[in-house]
């Protein structure tokens, strides 16, 4: 869901004692629409005008940024760095927000400058503004023919959007709102009709409303009797009670292991259906649940061609696969060629050419009857000898096919890994290291001249113990050999069993590890895994001397020779603690 005006609310309210007075030490813009302000005392205040996931909160995430910078950043760096926050507030319950700074410029006078950030689903902009309110520049420019009502362009007083006849949730009283109701279609749904009539509510909401008065969320207005009215209105007036006392809770709902909606007052109308997550703010609530759809995104889009490629690779092995195991059973009937060849050169004198078949004793199975086909083409000797030959390919065929099988399946379970490699991928960076080894490997060829990507040496994920023991996880098959291959001999080595996922090494120093030290490391092993979403997964862990990658093998694969197996469960929460360490 996009950020709503009352949730924008909360967020202001807690971001304003944590903003005011801090500098402005950077600027950057990791992505075509996201702007963030690196301040005084590491706070890293991202502001987002996506048209699907406009906000601003404070994140930990670390973005890659592009190596030239773009036209607004470098505009916002002239204007912004070294600007001291000032104010930070939000006009009615609109769903923007104005970031007011003082600024000092080339001459050491000082000024004053405003950062707004409209977060109004596709029409969302982020605007700067100088101390007349007049626009310096904006991300989108919106000119006359796009909106004659509100056009929004270097030079331009600034103003705000329009109302269009609706009033603000907070300042509706119960007589408007049954006048309201009164003026309405019959057959209007109630969600539908609270879009219609105020400002400051969602779509979320209203349906919440609707639940809440009548149990269903597709409930009409004709549906509502006096109480349910009464009853509509009452519910009403408890969202106002919150939105004045500023009563916000910041929640988080999640289907399946994926985000799904968030909110700051508590939502029922799901029921048991979804997970409801509490979280410590606003700010965690959003860097978690973006930071995990966002994930998803990149790995649809940037993913997309990986994904495909890889995918594509592993269901032609697979068929291929089928074709070579339906081929090996063939083989292994090849005595039954022989036989044949022995029994037509034991009975060549009972035998004439142009015979269709011969029925002679099978003297290997107790002179049993026993009919051969015949080619009448051929002469006895030459049918003897074409079941001989066909005895000899069903040998060789057989030698070969089990080599051809064990590559067919080693492939398919390398592009399996590499599948999970994307679907772990975080940075930019990620991908074009899959990219490289998938192009290395040959199952993706280059086309024509490809432009270079970030090439910062990816460095493995790095985790820290509740001991204090280093844990590094890889985050592609290269990364994995590098890091078994780099590590000391004595530290020691997990994998899930039997289970596609990454390399993980446990840091020892030289000494035993703790009991609790391996559990978390076993844990990491099965997060960053297949088995990521399933309980009691077994991990396999030894030291590192033991672990040997064959001659030839494809990246990523491995052999060890001596391990101990623990069962855990992957946790998230304990994945984030690891992290922060």
């Amino acid at each position: 869901m996009a950020l709503d005006a009352i949730c924008l609310q909360a967020v202001t309210l807690e971001l304003r004692p944590q903003l005011l007075g801090l500098r402005i030490d950077k600027v950057q813009q990791p992505a075509r629409d996201q702007v963030i302000l690196l301040l005084r005392g590491g706070l890293r205040l991202l502001l987002n005008a996506g048209a699907n996931n406009p906000r601003i909160h404070l994140t930990a995430q670390l973005r890659d940024n592009p190596a030239e910078p773009p036209m607004f950043c470098m505009l916002l760096r002239k204007h912004l760095v070294g600007a001291r926050v000032a104010a930070l507030s939000q006009p009615g319950l609109e769903r923007l927000l104005e970031l007011e700074l003082d600024v000092t410029d080339d001459f050491g006078q000082p000024g004053k400058r405003t950062l707004v950030l409209e977060a109004m689903g596709r029409h969302s902009n982020l605007i700067l503004l100088d101390e007349d309110r007049r626009v310096i520049e904006c991300l989108r420019r919106v000119d006359p023919e796009m909106s004659a009502e509100r056009p929004v362009l270097p030079g331009l007083f600034y103003q705000y959007p329009p109302a269009h006849g609706k009033t603000y949730l907070s300042d509706a009283t119960e007589d408007h709102f049954f006048d309201q109701l009164a003026a309405a279609n019959p057959e209007r749904q109630m969600d539908a009709f609270l879009l219609d009539c105020f400002f400051g509510v969602s779509p979320l909401m209203a349906r919440e409303l609707t639940f809440r008065t009548t149990g269903e969320t597709d409930s009409r207005i004709f549906s509502l009797d006096e109480a349910g009215k009464r009853r509509f209105w009452q519910e009403i007036a408890e969202l106002q009670a919150a939105v004045k006392e500023n009563s916000f809770a910041p929640i988080s709902l999640w289907r399946d292991g994926k985000p799904m909606e968030f909110s700051c007052v508590p939502i029922v109308q799901y029921g048991e259906l979804v997970e409801s997550r509490t979280y410590p703010s606003f700010s965690a609530l959003m860097d978690d649940f973006y930071e995990s759809r966002e994930r998803q995104e990149r790995i649809r889009q940037r993913g997309a061609d990986l994904i495909r490629t890889a995918s594509g690779a592993r269901d032609r092995l697979r068929r291929k696969l089928a074709m070579q195991e339906k081929d090996y059973a063939a083989t292994q009937d090849r005595d039954v060629l022989r036989l044949s060849g022995e029994l037509i050169t034991a009975n060549l004198y009972r035998m004439e050419r142009g015979q269709s078949k011969v029925t002679c004793e099978n003297y290997y199975d107790e002179n049993r009857e026993l009919t051969i086909v015949l080619d009448p083409l051929l002469t006895p000797q030459e049918n003897a000898a074409k079941y001989f030959k066909r005895y000899a390919k069903a040998k060789t065929a057989e030698k070969y096919l089990k080599e051809q099988m064990e590559i067919a399946r080693r492939d398919a379970a390398y592009l399996e890994s590499v599948l999970e490699e994307i679907a772990e991928a975080e940075t930019e960076q990620d991908f074009n290291d899959i990219r490289s080894e998938l192009k290395d490997a040959g199952f993706l060829r280059q086309k024509g001249r490809e432009k270079k990507g970030l090439q910062r040496p990816a460095k493995p994920r790095e985790f820290c113990t509740t001991a204090g023991l280093k844990v590094l996880v890889g985050r592609n098959n290269r990364q994995n050999d590098k890091l078994t291959r780099d590590a000391d001999h004595r530290d020691v080595w997990f994998h899930t069993q039997k289970i596609h996922g990454s390399h993980v090494i446990l840091c020892t120093g030289g000494k035993e590890p703790d009991r609790d030290s391996i559990v978390e490391a076993a844990k990491l092993a099965a997060w960053y895994s297949q088995a990521r979403e399933s309980g009691n997964v077994p991990v396999d862990f030894t030291q590192v001397k033991n672990v040997k990658k064959p001659a030839g093998a494809r990246p990523g694969m491995v052999i060890y020779s001596t391990c101990e197996t623990v069962n855990v469960t992957p946790e998230e929460e304990m994945v984030k603690r690891l992290a922060g360490k």
